[in-house]
């Protein structure tokens, strides 16, 4: 069992920026892939976006297109989504998956999220 722990979420003004993160405490997400996942409030789940357990894929969504960045750190223990150019449409709790040699999907593990407010 694979526990994901979310972070970065918070406050942020239009047009600014978060970095969330996603770590696996006592693991090692290599050879993971990694999604990441929002639920705005009062709509479904929607992918964001993901990277492939062999980095050889990644996926955005079209409304994070050129905003969203994923990355992971050289010691695999965590994966990023930065966020940049953000708007109030970003607003919503922002979940990350993991799924061992996975391609996107399916998602075995699931993090308990962090919510991202973009608010004048």
């Amino acid at each position: 069992q694979v526990q994901l722990v979310e972070s970065g979420g918070g406050l942020v003004q239009p047009g600014g920026s978060l970095k969330l993160s996603c770590e696996a405490p006592g693991d090692i997400l290599d050879g993971y892939a990694i999604g990441w996942f929002r639920q705005a409030p009062g709509s479904g789940r929607e992918g964001v976006s993901c990277i492939s357990g062999s980095d050889d894929y990644t996926f955005y969504m079209d409304s994070v297109k050129g905003r969203f960045t994923m990355s992971r750190d050289n010691d695999k223990r965590t994966a990023h989504l930065q966020m940049d150019s953000l708007g109030p449409d970003d607003t919503a709790d922002y979940y990350c998956a993991a799924q061992y040699k996975g391609s996107c999907r399916p998602w075995e593990f699931w993090g308990q999220g962090t919510q991202v407010a973009v608010s004048s």
